[in-house]
């Protein structure tokens, strides 16, 4: 099996799934017990909180452990507006969110909130200057994705930031593909919201955390319990929090070995195609992107029928968003980004790589699109 879709989710870390089960095995105590093996949980959790503050340089107080970026998402967007909508109504965030954060847009809009949702230029970008010219007195909230999950484009964060820190708005940025590739300082870059997930990183799956300035006060999001600080009731999932911190202390100390190998293995595809002589396009930055992501144009390749292809010869990519998987809606970043190009949006597929990979599978996948595309261009010789 070769697996492309690092984007998506990311293989756990043997050692890692060694860390959760011992855990398991040995921490089983409620960490809000006063006995000891409660308080020995306990001590797990705020040790991998501290390591999940350090990571963003942030203050473990500030840190709200969640079930992943929706619920990180869901409760910096939901339970922000709900906490200021005495304040103002009105929220910003651009057109190629991830679903977890245009879905609570949406329900906002139906609770009386107004949303302006931001165009992005042909890379899948936004701009400071289109933040500031949208901000409103009654605005109260602004969400701009770090990086995108589908196209690897990497927003000015620090410029939007600085231009919503001049106005009594909070900030919010889903981090998701982000962190893990890229240094974070949640301090110098002015963000007072900020999500991530473990199952990113060589992690589990079903844990995150949510960063929350202190100054802001968010009501309960999860009710029936005191845990997180009176934010968020439920009983802490401490195995796959300590596995989570591990998966967190991996990635500081190998992310530029890590990055640097992704950042190869995308020249290497590049020129591959090139050198087979397949006929593509780049759907987002080339420069200055996420290096494990790469989205390409492939005419007269449907994706669709691509991604079949490829998961019958052990490869596996994918159209766009997992969470959107099974979905005949066309992708809404690539539709932001190029309009009414239809052919540009129903040819695109996502290669996402990680640690693991290898120029070898690269080598496979692009001499598996070079027949595809091949076999369309005889078919074509013969039908003139």
């Amino acid at each position: 099996m070769i697996y492309f879709d690092n984007a998506a989710t990311t293989p756990v870390d043997s050692d890692i799934v060694a860390v959760i089960s011992e855990t398991l095995a040995n921490n089983y105590g409620n960490p809000s017990s006063l006995y000891q093996i409660g308080r020995e949980t306990r001590q797990l959790v705020d040790q991998a909180r501290e390591v999940f503050a350090r990571s963003i340089q942030a203050k473990s107080e500030d840190i709200i452990l969640t079930s992943g970026a929706t619920e990180s998402n869901n409760t910096a967007i939901i339970a922000t507006a709900m906490a200021l909508r005495e304040k103002g109504h009105h929220l910003i965030t651009t057109m190629v969110e991830h679903h977890s954060v245009l879905h609570p847009m949406q329900y906002l809009e139906t609770q009386g909130f107004e949303v302006t949702y931001l165009p992005v230029d042909k890379y899948g970008c936004v701009t400071a200057q289109q933040v500031k010219m949208a901000l409103r007195s009654d605005t109260i909230l602004v969400s701009i994705i770090y990086a995108n999950n589908e196209v690897g484009s990497v927003n000015p964060i620090k410029e939007i930031s600085e231009v919503v820190a001049q106005h009594p708005a909070y900030f919010h940025t889903d981090a998701v593909q982000a962190y893990g590739t890229l240094p974070i300082d949640v301090k110098a870059e002015n963000i007072d919201l900020l999500s991530v997930t473990a199952h990113k990183l060589n992690g589990p799956k079903g844990t995150g955390f949510l960063f929350r300035r202190s100054a802001l006060h968010l009501p309960n999001y999860l009710h029936g319990g005191t845990q997180e600080n009176d934010h968020r009731g439920g009983t802490e999932n401490t195995a796959y929090i300590h596995g989570f911190a591990k998966a967190v202390e991996k990635m500081l100390a190998n992310r530029q070995e890590n990055n640097d190998h992704k950042q190869y293995l995308r020249q290497y595809f590049l020129q591959q195609l090139t050198e087979y002589g397949v006929h593509f396009g780049v759907n987002g930055q080339i420069e200055g992107g996420l290096p494990h992501i790469i989205n390409i144009w492939l005419p007269h390749l449907k994706s669709d029928k691509l991604l079949i292809q490829s998961d019958l010869q052990g490869i596996m990519i994918s159209a766009g968003s997992a969470c959107t998987a099974g979905s005949l809606e066309p992708s809404h970043v690539l539709m932001a980004m190029f309009g009414d190009n239809k052919e540009r949006i129903l040819e695109s597929i996502r290669v996402s790589f990680g640690k693991e990979n290898t120029t070898q599978e690269i080598d496979r996948f692009v001499a598996l699109l070079a027949k595809l595309q091949g076999r369309y261009n005889e078919e074509t010789i013969k039908e003139g």
